[in-house]
């Protein structure tokens, strides 16, 4: 197909551009700081106080299950979430979206512990990080349909990375947040109370995200649409019908979530866990995803604008085989206790080479799909590889537990092979750079490369 003339169909002002990216930014970014400080304390504190035990071990796996069952929550959150923005509009969603966060979050920060109100307390949890998982499903593709439906020709992909560089600016404010409370404050105290402290601060994204998000002009794609009457009564359907393939796609290549995982949820337990041995100190663990998403907020829009040049496929296959090699010399870091090397592999696996896929996929996979139903076919498909990425730290531990030889390489060989899988998944999927909005995900449209 030829590329079609950057005056046709003109795509909004630059302002408008410019609102839209800073709404899916500073959207993302709150939403996703109320989704990692769960992440942080399911690896720091709620073994503790949620899930006691006189086998350490089990006590860590149910806490790090229940940050997986946020993401079962996901594929149900992406049919009715995605719904909503294909047939209600991407500003709606968005809104629903960080209401839902905000007072799910909120209310963990004021939940009884364990020795409060028994196994009351990890059922109260286990259903607030339900609704978590079902409210972010709508969050990134959302806001990077709202994003890319607002950018002009030719840099969709610089654009649309803004969508992940406020997730990892959300990661960074989450650990921000916890690093001081841990330093300054006693042990005892932190987990007494100064862990629900991150989780009071919701009230924040609650406000800010309405008052931002309301003011962000519907796009211009979904209002023609909606113009036409051309409405989809059931989006999901047509797109399972006629991209069913791509959604297979974007499942397989979503599995590269595996990499944050690896990094912030079971490296966070293998380093700070009494019962590994390690010893990393809780304040001194913080650092490493600090620095690490503080590199990669630098990095995210200059690998956007790499694949508005080079196309979206090269950053994507060489992010996932890279940084799948490089986990095996991060693990490695932690378990000979040496902390600037953990910092440096954490820096090139997570905050570098990762980002080849972490800043493309918000353009690569809304521009899979048509208007009608773009929204319903990367939520669902995105949500559901990362669903099955969310119980890797437990299995990690399970395959790889506190006493055992070669844990490097047995999740390290782990993480690899889900990383191959994302690579030949990506390597199977058409190049979408070069094709104008109007044109994208016809249906019938064949997608084989």
């Amino acid at each position: 197909m030829a590329v079609p003339d950057d005056n046709f169909h003109e795509p909004p002002g630059a302002h408008q551009t410019r609102r839209a990216t800073a709404s899916g930014w500073i959207g993302s970014a709150l939403e996703y700081y109320d989704f990692f400080i769960y992440a942080t304390a399911a690896a720091l504190v709620f073994p503790q106080i949620f899930f006691p035990s006189e086998d350490p071990r089990i006590a860590i796996i149910a806490s790090l299950a229940t940050y997986g069952v946020g993401y079962v929550a996901r594929p149900l959150g992406a049919i009715f979430l995605g719904y909503w923005g294909d047939t209600h509009g991407r500003k709606k969603v968005l809104l629903l979206c960080m209401f839902m966060m905000g007072f799910s979050t909120l209310a963990v920060g004021l939940l009884p512990t364990y020795t409060q109100i028994g196994w009351l307390a990890p059922l109260l949890l286990v259903i607030l990080r339900l609704i978590q998982g079902f409210a972010v499903a709508g969050e990134i593709s959302g806001a990077s349909t709202m994003i890319l439906e607002h950018a002009p020709y030719g840099r969709r992909g610089f654009f649309a990375s803004f969508t992940l560089q406020g997730v990892q600016a959300g990661q960074i404010f989450a650990a921000a947040v916890f690093l001081p409370l841990a330093y300054f404050m006693e042990e005892e105290a932190f987990e007494l109370w100064g862990w629900r402290i991150p989780f009071l601060l919701s009230f924040i994204v609650i406000y800010a995200g309405y008052v931002i998000r309301r003011k962000v002009d519907e796009t211009p794609a979904f209002a023609e649409e909606k113009k036409q009457g051309e409405i989809p009564r059931a989006p999901l359907l047509e797109a399972l019908q006629h991209h069913w393939r791509d959604m297979l796609r974007i499942m397989l290549m979503s599995l590269m979530n595996v990499i944050p995982v690896v990094t912030t949820v079971f490296g966070a337990s293998y380093a700070v866990q009494e019962s590994y041995g390690i010893g990393f100190d809780n304040t001194v663990y913080l650092w490493i995803p600090v620095l690490g998403n503080i590199v990669a907020v630098i990095v995210i829009p200059f690998v956007g604008q790499l694949s508005d040049r080079i196309g979206r496929r090269p950053p994507i296959i060489f992010g996932t085989l890279a940084s799948g090699l490089l986990s095996f010399l991060y693990l490695y870091a932690i378990s000979i206790h040496h902390i600037p090397m953990a910092i440096v592999m954490s820096l090139l696996m997570w905050g570098v080479v990762y980002q080849g896929y972490n800043a493309i996929f918000p353009s690569f996979y809304p521009e899979m799909f048509p208007t009608s139903s773009r929204v319903s076919a990367m939520a669902i498909s995105q949500n559901l590889g990362t669903m099955i990425t969310a119980f890797f730290p437990a299995m990690f531990v399970a395959l790889a537990p506190p006493g055992s030889s070669n844990i490097p390489l047995i999740v390290g060989s782990c993480t690899l092979g889900i990383t191959i899988i994302a690579a030949i998944s990506a390597c199977t999927a058409r190049e979408t750079f070069k094709v104008h909005l109007n044109d994208l995900g016809k249906t019938g449209q064949d997608y084989s490369p």
